[in-house]
């Protein structure tokens, strides 16, 4: 019989545990994406994995992600402030636990210049390439160009994390980069990013 109650006790506190960590990933994913939405650098930072933080240095990270949304040439807006996340399941490699968000993003990006038609279908090929999608549409009495496509953020929990789920957003060339420099191929191999 004690057996049996504590079988049940283990299973109730691994599920408990299990669901606040589901829990949690997604309120701070949800997070991520809405300080994206509002261009809310610091926020980022502070949702972004520390060690890929320290490695950039946050006042860099915080420059490249907002020159990543606003530069001389055009200025990047996600269109919805919500939008459904689709999380795989979460994986456990070297003590650290992973989960891979996927998102699929409606975004705008402004053009400062007013675009000749050339120009225009330069940036059309240009924005199909930096977003690896064919789902880009010019608008021309706005000067913008509307872009659909799956984004991922991928979720780090580990003893660098203090307890919170931590991310990357591989939209964001140096964050990719950061990644590939900081995790070996076996926890690419894992998570099928080894790329």
């Amino acid at each position: 019989m004690k057996l049996k109650n504590l079988s049940f006790l283990l299973f109730f506190i691994t599920f408990n545990c299990f669901s606040q960590s589901i829990e949690t990933l997604k309120t701070s994913a949800q997070k991520l994406y809405e300080a994206n939405f509002l261009m809310d650098f610091e926020a980022i930072a502070n949702l972004s994995y520390p060690p890929m933080v320290t490695n950039i240095g946050k006042e860099i990270l915080l420059e490249k992600t907002e020159l990543h949304y606003e530069n001389e040439a055009y200025r990047l807006r996600y269109q919805l402030q919500s939008v459904p996340l689709q999380y795989a399941p979460i994986k456990k490699i070297n003590e650290k636990s992973f989960c891979i968000i996927t998102i699929r993003i409606p975004k705008r990006y402004f053009f400062e210049a007013k675009l000749t038609s050339e120009q225009a279908a330069e940036k059309k090929v240009w924005l199909q390439e930096v977003n690896s999608t064919k789902d880009v549409t010019f608008e021309p009495n706005r000067n913008s160009f509307n872009v659909k496509k799956m984004s991922t953020y991928l979720a780090v929990f580990d003893e660098t994390t203090d307890g919170k789920w931590k991310f990357f957003n591989f939209d964001n060339p140096e964050q990719l980069t950061a990644f590939q420099s900081i995790f070996d191929e076996n926890v690419k191999t894992a998570l099928g990013l080894n790329k």
